[in-house]
């Protein structure tokens, strides 16, 4: 039965990142330098950091070396991070969602165990899922109703060569820790099918492009993957499984945790804005107790809270496939529906939060300026929120794409 009380357990985990945050990763996120919204480099050494207390390997199971979180306590983990610093949550919540997916359900034994070991030791090994081409469409447009593309439309080609293993050359783009992964997984095309292949990153014909800070909107870390008869053996393809589960049309794996990111980012606005109008006199009295600023307040909290909700149900949804049919919730994408709230809400309350900062708010130096342009970018995050509401107006109609 779904319910929202959280356990020991989780609150612990969730406590402990809020404390590693608020002494390591926030005094130095909202120095002056790191405040641009462009030219800021990851903060590496708060990746590593972070990395240290087990938040890499989150989701790999217990027995593995991993902490077996479900997806809702990855969301709360994301949150905390986020409340930081943006980057550093967003690295690390792809490489522990994509793991656990990954080591735990796709990957064969023999896989496992020529990957898990390193993952598990080295701090510095990241994952990235190298999908998106130049020539995906972006929008699903008017014919949202319709299929786009067949399974030819992948120009990443791999073919089999004499020695047993798969040729690869085709480009990535935008990919998310690219410049951080040790370990791609790649959708390729293999003779007019969609097929998932592992690449490690330091396979000849490898290349990786970071893309510049002022070159387009991200978090993280991004960047473009070049293979050139690139070969890796073909034990290093996934079974059909992973196609449906990484790259299908409702591949939501990552997506609760993509918005508590984005609440952590409006928490954190909200918060900054609680503080300072705490300590700003204004007629004679502290600006929290103007009626205006305390009703702007209270919406941004309420606004909070209905976000929180909304990812909590969907995290909730993803550790329970089964809900749909048992009837423990509604036969609507809830995924989809909490990036659309979070998204436009989120928006909303960091901008709302700046308002309290009179001028103040809009100051390079000053961390709401960058709050904005974070929570700005989620609307268009992946395949954006206009997408999001055509797919689950398809989902009213009845249509699938499945």
């Amino acid at each position: 039965m779904y319910n929202l009380r959280i356990s020991e357990e989780q609150v612990a985990i969730r406590d402990s990142v809020r404390e590693f945050v608020a002494g390591e990763i926030t005094p130095i996120a909202i120095k002056p330098e790191r405040l641009e919204p462009f030219d800021v480099p990851l903060a590496k050494d708060l990746v590593d950091a972070a990395g240290t207390l087990g938040l890499r390997t989150l989701s790999i199971l217990e027995d593995a070396g991993g902490a077996s979180a479900d997806t809702l306590t990855c969301c709360m983990v994301a949150e905390e991070l986020a409340a930081g610093d943006v980057d550093v949550a967003t690295v690390l919540a792809w490489t522990s969602t994509l793991g656990g997916l990954l080591f735990n359900e796709l990957m064969n034994d023999e896989q496992r165990g020529r990957f898990l070991d390193d993952f598990i030791t080295d701090n510095d090994y990241h994952l990235a899922l190298a999908d998106r081409e130049p020539e995906m469409e972006t929008s699903l447009g008017i014919d949202y109703h319709r299929e786009s593309g067949d399974d030819t439309s992948i120009s990443t080609i791999a073919t089999q060569n004499g020695d047993g293993g798969l040729v690869i050359n085709g480009t990535k783009i935008r990919i998310s820790n690219a410049p951080l992964a040790k370990l791609f997984a790649v959708l390729v095309n293999i003779d007019g099918r969609k097929e998932v292949v592992l690449v490690p990153a330091d396979t000849n014909g490898v290349t990786i492009n970071e893309t510049p800070r002022n070159g387009g909107w991200y978090h993280g870390s991004c960047g473009d993957v070049t293979f050139s008869d690139c070969t890796v053996p073909s034990t290093n393809m996934l079974d059909l499984d992973a196609v449906h589960k990484l790259t299908g049309p409702y591949a939501d794996f990552m997506l609760p945790i993509l918005q508590a990111i984005n609440l952590g980012v409006g928490r954190a606005a909200y918060d900054a804005a609680v503080d300072y109008s705490s300590v700003r006199v204004q007629g004679g009295r502290l600006i929290i107790e103007h009626q205006a600023i305390g009703a702007k307040l209270a919406e941004v909290a309420i606004s909070l809270e209905m976000v929180r909700n909304a990812v909590w149900r969907a995290a909730w949804t993803c550790d329970n496939p089964d809900s749909e049919s048992d009837g423990n919730a509604p036969l609507l994408p809830q995924a989809k529906i909490s990036q659309v709230v979070t998204a436009q809400s989120i928006y909303r309350a960091t901008k709302d939060s700046a308002e309290c900062f009179g001028a103040m708010g809009v100051m390079r130096d000053m961390p709401l300026q960058k709050y904005i342009h974070v929570s700005r970018v989620f609307l268009h995050t992946g395949d954006g929120v206009s997408d999001a509401k055509l797919r689950i107006a398809e989902v009213i109609s009845g249509h699938s794409r499945e």
